[in-house]
């Protein structure tokens, strides 16, 4: 069925001040029972703050709310619940030691008269619930064994069980597969035509045209727009997120010497992962690496790393024969790899931005076997100003700052190291469009600068803009070579699902 033109939701004026700061002004707009909003703004534009005033947290400075036609107050989030809004957050609320069906009645556990919980009836609505979602999962297992997209589905039953009408979904998308948010959106429709309404706040504006019927936009506190998404493409919802022209996202793309190639990789092989990987990389050349999930992009990157072994194959840096067994060899040889996993296996969470900075060229700042601190703080301090790295306080613990500024300083990290190679793998994943174009500029600067790119992403985007060749995977092996105005998202599908062969 098609979203009712009946609001479910009616914002007037709301307004929110932290300390006499106006973080919100006056947003006005209403959602209708049973639609997909989709909700974006770069990082402080105040979608946070809207959606935890929509469930309790927050409370506004000005403003009314209106839910179901009655003129509400939500003075809390069990108040929220009780109204029937849930939101299911960007970090799980979810008890690690706890069983899934444990979780998912938490603080609201079914007794039997005896007062003893009933753990059958529990399981078993659990279950029924989860089958409802198309998700095949024991509602025994704790919740420490659950994959990212299992413990979404878990969030996503706790909120449709105690009969939420209206999802806020924060962010759901960031770490799950291209298969995990396929079955997600899957759920999002089946919600919607049972009558659900959905609040789903994305920084990937391919999933809002995909998923929404109408977008709201925010920009620094204020409602720049609501449109139906048949309105607007995603170029124009990115020039409303930041308030002007969005034409030049990517910076021009500069000619390339394919004369000596700076690394050759040849048939490198691993059981059951890679196949006969041959490809090359020329000075200050942007390569691309397109794929579906599970491709082998990111085990290629880890093999020349050193991450993973190699069963067999070459690889040559400026043509002499280099061995790698751990990615210590790789920096030595001019290699530095931007993790995708940039929380789990690049920056240190609780260390300040020039800690994090000096991290892997730590030699650099030892002086009399102890760390010069003057020196790691006036390191960070050009990567600072350089790549723009927003924080309130240099010594604050990196969990602080927003998800852009800490790819900048994870970017640092590596240019600190001085490597003639640089992979990059999804370099703006879960970033605003502000801070993407940024690192767009820095890629471009030190391919200007003859350090070589190689950006492995799931953007194709990102790619078709950036890139001046692109090598395209499939189940671990190269599928295709593509240049100039044949790097375009018709070829690198054919290429990455099998329709079309190897191509040069």
């Amino acid at each position: 069925m098609e979203h009712s033109a009946t609001p479910i939701l009616e914002l007037h004026n709301i307004t929110k001040e932290f300390s006499s700061i106006r973080v919100l002004n006056r947003v006005s707009f209403s959602i209708n029972t049973g639609e997909i909003m989709g909700l974006i703004g770069e990082n402080g534009a105040g979608k946070s703050t809207l959606i935890k005033i929509i469930s309790g947290i927050y409370q506004p400075t000005e403003g009314t709310i209106h839910f179901q036609g009655q003129h509400v107050v939500i003075p809390d989030y069990i108040t929220a619940k009780k109204l029937g809004i849930a939101i299911v957050p960007q970090e799980f609320n979810l008890i690690n030691t706890l069983s899934v069906y444990e979780n998912i009645f938490l603080g609201n556990e079914i007794r039997l008269s005896s007062g003893i919980l009933d753990k059958k009836t529990m399981r078993d609505l659990a279950s029924k619930q989860l089958e409802e979602l198309n998700m095949s999962l024991s509602v025994s297992k704790l919740v420490k064994d659950l994959s990212v997209a299992e413990k979404q589905m878990v969030e996503i039953s706790k909120a449709l069980l105690l009969n939420a009408r209206f999802l806020i979904m924060d962010e759901p998308t960031t770490t799950l597969t291209g298969r995990e948010i396929s079955t997600l959106f899957r759920i999002m429709r089946r919600l919607k035509q049972q009558g659900v309404t959905i609040i789903f706040v994305s920084h990937k504006l391919q999933e809002i045209q995909e998923i929404c019927d109408r977008v709201t936009v925010l920009r620094d506190g204020e409602l720049i727009s609501v449109d139906d998404i048949h309105n607007v493409n995603e170029q124009d919802m990115a020039r409303k997120m930041i308030g002007r022209d969005f034409q030049q996202v990517f910076p021009p793309k500069r000619p390339v010497n394919f004369i000596d190639p700076v690394l050759q990789v040849k048939h490198i092989s691993i059981p059951g992962l890679l196949h006969n990987i041959s490809f090359e990389l020329y000075r200050g050349e942007i390569l691309g690496f397109a794929g579906l999930v599970g491709s082998g992009r990111t085990e290629t990157a880890e093999a020349i790393m050193g991450i993973r072994k190699i069963q067999s194959g070459e690889i040559y840096i400026n043509g002499k024969p280099i061995v790698i067994r751990n990615p210590k060899d790789a920096v030595k040889a001019g290699l530095g790899y931007l993790s995708e996993d940039r929380q789990g296996k690049g920056i240190v969470m609780d260390f300040s931005i020039p800690q994090n900075i000096s991290l892997i060229a730590l030699q650099k700042f030892i002086k009399y076997a102890l760390i010069d601190k003057q020196a790691e703080r006036r390191t960070a301090e050009t990567y600072i100003q350089r790549f723009k790295i927003s924080s309130a306080s240099k010594t604050a613990p990196l969990k602080f700052l927003s998800g852009g500024n800490q790819q900048k300083v994870y970017l640092g990290r590596w240019v600190e190291t001085s490597p003639s190679i640089l992979i990059l793998d999804e370099p703006t994943r879960g970033i605003d469009v502000n801070a993407k174009r940024e690192i767009y500029e820095f890629i471009h600067h030190l391919a200007e600068s003859n350090i070589s790119c190689i950006v492995i992403s799931s953007e194709m985007e990102e790619l078709i803009g950036l890139c001046n060749r692109l090598y395209v995977m499939k189940e671990g092996t190269i599928s295709g070579e593509l240049s100039g105005e044949h790097i375009n998202e018709e070829e690198i599908m054919f290429l990455a699902t099998g329709i079309k062969e190897r191509s040069a």
